[in-house]
């Protein structure tokens, strides 16, 4: 069987999980990396140069500049671009063959193919090596979690020392709102070393919409669910925690619901262990709210009930492999970092969803978040 061609990524780290996994260094322009004889080569220009040769993981780190001045040598009538350089760097190490991602650029697919490159589309992830966590990874990943913590617990502060006034909810006599409650926890969480963005802090018939970061006055008596996903400045990896909340007195039906979501949640973690398949896992926590009488259907606005996955993995990507859902049979593997997350959604009622993050082990799995669940504020 012929072996995989060398790896080539042209991109920038804020983008490419993989270009940060593979360089180990943080790098906010697109620039050029690949494989050459079984070592890692960087391409950076003289702003970037001192810092990736001092810092990265590359083997080896060469100027962008001295490919350029060979490229306009090379082609004299055209100005020298991502093609040609990485044209020069190929021909420097007597490569012609290479492995790029999937989402690797067309334009500039097409331009290296027509110069002479030829490029292979990896099926599937270009480092599946990454689903697998190491204990430093698996450390930055709980740090990322305790900094999600940071945040939820600023939310609960807030809401907590909240006062009611006509159904609203009020914080130091001003409204409090969704976009004021997720500035609280988005600087507590820079605060804490990390960059939280696209955080959901939302209340009523927002939170039924899962991906919804919620917008405008939050009410007392709604439940509000509080979505953290940081990614830790030092390390580039993510923490991922959700928990849900209300102000003011739950009625028995959202207790209700409240309590179902934390069942399935926790008969879904004691599925998950090496091994198993992520559907499995899935199916408990679809099993939990079958019995309880919690239907799922589409609807003309949308659809109700439990209709996301269980979980996904996390890392320096906040979603990527291994997924958990009804859908795509995936085994567990051991050291891979997972979330489960089951919801429960009803406009009218509102939504909840709890959220924590572990490691699988061959047996109960590793948690990496901690916070507290309790949820009614008074």
């Amino acid at each position: 069987m012929p072996s995989k061609p060398p790896t080539l990524l042209y991109t920038d780290t804020e983008r490419s999980a993989d270009m940060l996994y593979f360089g180990q260094v943080d790098v906010g322009d697109p620039f050029l990396a690949f494989e050459a004889k079984g070592r890692k080569v960087g391409v950076v220009s003289a702003l970037e140069f001192g810092r990736v040769r001092r810092t990265s993981g590359f083997d080896l780190v060469l100027p962008l500049e001295r490919f350029v001045a060979q490229a306009r040598k090379a082609w004299p009538r055209r100005k020298p671009g991502p093609a040609e350089v990485i044209a020069m760097a190929a021909r420097r190490f007597g490569l012609k063959r290479f492995t790029v991602p999937e989402d690797f650029p067309a334009g500039l697919y097409q331009s290296l193919r027509k110069l002479g490159l030829d490029l292979e589309i990896a099926s599937g992830p270009l480092f599946p090596e990454r689903e697998i966590k190491t204990r430093a990874e698996a450390a930055a990943v709980r740090e990322g979690n305790r900094c999600s913590a940071v945040g939820i617990a600023a939310a609960r502060r807030m809401l907590r020392a909240s006062r009611i006034r006509g159904g609203r909810l009020y914080y130091r006599g001003e409204v409090l709102t969704s976009e004021r409650l997720r500035g609280a926890i988005e600087i507590a969480c820079l605060e804490a070393g990390s960059l939280a963005a696209h955080t959901i802090a939302a209340g009523g018939n927002q939170a039924c919409d899962p991906h919804e970061r919620g917008s405008g006055p939050l009410r007392s008596n709604d439940l509000i669910i509080v979505d953290v996903f940081p990614r830790v400045n030092a390390t580039k990896y993510f923490g991922d925690m959700t928990r849900t909340f209300l102000r003011g007195r739950a009625s028995d039906a959202q207790r209700r619901l409240v309590a179902a979501v934390r069942d399935a949640q926790l008969a879904a973690l004691k599925t998950v262990r090496a091994g198993v398949d992520g559907r499995k896992v899935h199916g408990e926590v679809v099993r939990v709210f079958t019995e309880l009488g919690y239907v799922t259907r589409a609807t003309a606005k949308g659809s109700v009930g439990f209709f996301h996955g269980t979980g996904h993995g996390v890392g320096l990507a906040i979603h990527e492999p291994p997924r958990m859902n009804a859908v795509i049979e995936y085994p567990l593997k051991l050291g891979s970092i997972v979330t489960v997350e089951p919801g429960l959604y009803y406009p009218g009622l509102g939504g909840c969803r709890i959220e924590d993050v572990v490691q699988v082990t061959a047996g109960a799995p590793r948690m990496l978040s901690e916070a507290p669940y309790d949820w009614e504020l008074r």
